[in-house]
């Protein structure tokens, strides 16, 4: 594990963490991360997360069917594709399989930098995100806003000489234009022939009476996008994206392994709603349900 910006300690490193944590407001990390059923984050995140449940009992089939459409893109691009190397920006807190199991799972040599700038991911990447003997995984220390400083610190660990899959999964939408336009042209300008990009991307197309009210309980401020303003991240920078195009990604090649439980009543009653959603999985998912697009394209 390496990381750009790491303090000379421990010591230090774990105070610099702590100066920049902020318990007192949700933060988009910490509040997927009670949506998936971790562990990692505070009262006011999980707080946050129960009020969107509240206005959409069923949010969180968006939030784990994101993480089920990364999974499949980077088994897709490592597999199918070839490609060894990833760049994972906004990372968010670690959550298996994360993209470091999957890639060297295909290939034990493959290469991984993840990039986030919240500081309980920091502290927590370091220790969680290790990759096999074979292959490199590293943790950068920085923020979408800044691709300068994510490029070059990328190179420390990955090869501009060779592909690179770029990851801007559920991070986009926290960007206004023309910002995240420009963002996005930075990053993919850097990618050598034959990379990739893998995007998620929150959008009001689908369900919005489901989908705006729950995100406006967070308390966090969004920036949804159509169909065709998702497609323009990759087609205006000259990516061609692979089939079935921009889809919920729910469809975007699934393989047949969502389940889903049903819980007693007594047990349902007992558990609170993130704790409810946890343990009924994903496997009763309905269009209805998701508002949130995937895309992988590929660089020529």
């Amino acid at each position: 594990m390496t990381d750009a910006t790491a303090p000379r300690t421990d010591a230090e490193a774990w105070q610099q963490v702590r100066e920049r944590i902020d318990t007192t407001r949700p933060h988009p990390a910490r509040v997927y991360d009670a949506l998936v059923g971790g562990k990692n984050h505070y009262a006011v995140d999980r707080a946050a997360a129960t009020k969107a449940l509240g206005h959409n009992p069923r949010g969180y089939l968006d939030v784990r069917h994101n993480r089920d459409f990364m999974r499949r893109a980077v088994l897709h691009l490592t597999r199918d594709h070839g490609l060894r190397q990833f760049l994972d920006i906004g990372t968010g807190l670690p959550t298996r399989p994360n993209v470091h199991e999957i890639a060297q799972g295909v290939d034990p040599s493959a290469r991984v930098v993840y990039v986030d700038h919240d500081p309980v991911v920091l502290a927590h990447a370091r220790a969680l995100l290790s990759g096999g003997p074979e292959g490199r995984t590293a943790y950068l220390d920085a923020d979408l806003r800044d691709p300068a400083a994510i490029l070059k610190g990328a190179r420390d660990t990955l090869e501009w000489d060779r592909p690179v899959a770029l990851g801007l999964a559920a991070v986009l939408h926290f960007v206004p234009e023309p910002e995240a336009s420009a963002i996005t042209a930075e990053l993919t300008a850097a990618l050598p022939s034959g990379s990739a990009v893998f995007l998620s991307h929150l959008t009001a197309d689908l369900n919005p009476d489901t989908i705006l009210p729950g995100l406006k309980a967070t308390g966090m401020p969004f920036t949804l996008r159509s169909r065709a303003e998702v497609l323009r991240f990759l087609t205006d920078n000259g990516l061609e994206p692979v089939e079935p195009g921009v889809v919920p990604v729910h469809h975007w090649h699934p393989d047949g392994t969502w389940r889903h439980t049903e819980l007693e009543p007594a047990e349902e009653a007992a558990l609170d709603p993130l704790e409810r959603a946890a343990r009924r999985g994903i496997g009763d998912v309905r269009d209805e349900d998701i508002n949130i697009y995937g895309v992988v394209a590929l660089k020529p």
